[in-house]
């Protein structure tokens, strides 16, 4: 038995990845509807609830769908009795962390391996690990039809967010000494490990108790999420991604070229180019096919999980220096397909390496490409997730 109505309700958000997969259902024949609407709250918001429900009491769908997930849609479809299908594109979703992750209608997809098997230690049964894909078609089609590709050549890029307006930087004068001496040292661990998350550990139940006379932790009533998940995250994560990113790029720069593709404040980055911001959809694969090195630094958050940069630079056949991360020993070969560092110094030395050998390079480059393009599209991830909601439905 396959889905009957062959209809589904999308709701669109801010998601790079969003044409993506919406272009995706299209071409494997299902009917997109589409609601958009900016949230007064992931975990409630009345009007937008009133107005999905009445969408889905008009009309039949198999199911909902949204990148990422949100309490207010999980709530509204377990009301309406309409299956909610979610893929996550970032991690942690603190919008999970909420009473809504334990209804019947949700079936949750992840895309970071570890954070799956949390909520499946909690307890809730539709959840799946799926990781994320490329269109390298939709890129094949946009690079072969660019007449401006020549812009968007440099020796070393680096595309995505300094993360320099982050909320530890606006709270450390706040804090005492010790806790800042406590963070700054817990980062500091944190900058010196690749492919795996620290910070969580280091938050002990002594640290928390002393961080909320500082720190007030906001969440809703339905919301389980805690003061160490948020501050680890939202504070501490983003605080190391900034300096991380930052400090790479500065000591490479002293020697090589190095291009910045960024919405970012990037006066601190002295001998970086700033070279603007990219569109996702138009841009950004010129920068990644144009550039003969692109930087991947993966976010501390994402504890496991391959971000989607990773994915869309060898989608673009761009080579690819990434940190590590455990994942990507489950669907690549880490000499064949992409080059991994495991610290500045390594990355130092590869780099130097790469840029002077353009025959291994270039077939490292195209060895990823031809992976992705094989064995990791959308259209594969998505049959993999109907197949998974179908047989949870019973409809085999």
């Amino acid at each position: 038995m396959d889905f009957q109505e062959k209809r589904i309700l999308i709701y669109k958000w801010k998601a790079y990845n969003y044409l993506d997969v919406y272009q995706t259902f299209c071409k494997m024949g299902f009917e997109v509807d589409v609601i958009e609407q900016d949230l007064a709250s992931y975990d409630e918001d009345e009007a937008f609830s009133e107005r999905l429900l009445e969408i889905l009491q008009t009309r039949a769908y198999d199911f909902v769908f949204t990148i990422n997930y949100f309490g207010v849609i999980s709530d509204t479809c377990q009301q309406a009795g309409v299956a909610y299908v979610s893929w996550s594109c970032d991690s942690p979703l603190i919008s999970m962390y909420h009473e809504s992750v334990f209804h019947d209608c949700n079936y949750i997809f992840l895309f970071d391996k570890s954070s799956y098997l949390f909520f499946r230690s909690l307890g809730v049964a539709h959840i799946w690990h799926l990781p994320l894909a490329v269109d390298a078609g939709r890129i094949d089609y946009i690079l072969q039809n660019a007449s401006d590709l020549k812009l968007y050549q440099n020796d070393i890029s680096f595309v995505g967010s300094l993360y320099e307006r982050n909320t530890y930087d606006r709270l450390v004068p706040t804090l005492p000494p010790y806790l800042q001496g406590y963070f700054d040292c817990a980062m500091e661990a944190q900058m010196n490990i690749s492919g795996g998350n620290l910070l969580e550990r280091l938050l002990t139940d002594e640290i928390c108790g002393q961080l909320q006379q500082y720190y007030r932790l906001q969440k809703t009533e339905r919301s389980f999420s805690d003061l160490r998940l948020i501050f680890c995250t939202t504070v501490l994560g983003f605080k190391v991604a900034k300096e991380q990113r930052t400090s790479f790029l500065l000591t490479l720069a002293k020697k090589y070229p190095v291009s910045i593709y960024t919405n970012s404040n990037t006066k601190n980055l002295v001998r970086v180019t700033y070279r603007g911001s990219v569109d996702y959809w138009t841009q950004m694969p010129k920068v990644f096919h144009g550039s003969k090195i692109n930087l991947n630094f993966t976010i501390p958050n994402i504890k496991s999980g391959i971000p989607l940069r990773v994915w869309d630079i060898l989608g673009s056949g761009g080579f690819l220096m990434t940190n590590y991360q455990p994942e990507l020993e489950l669907y690549f070969d880490l000499k064949q397909d992409m080059v991994v560092f495991e610290s500045k110094e390594e990355l130092e030395e590869k780099t130097a390496f790469y840029l002077e050998h353009e025959k291994e390079r270039m077939e490292i480059a195209h060895r990823g490409y031809e992976k992705v393009k094989q064995f990791h599209t959308y259209e594969q991830r998505i049959q993999q997730m109907l197949d998974t909601v179908r047989k949870a439905l019973g409809r085999v």
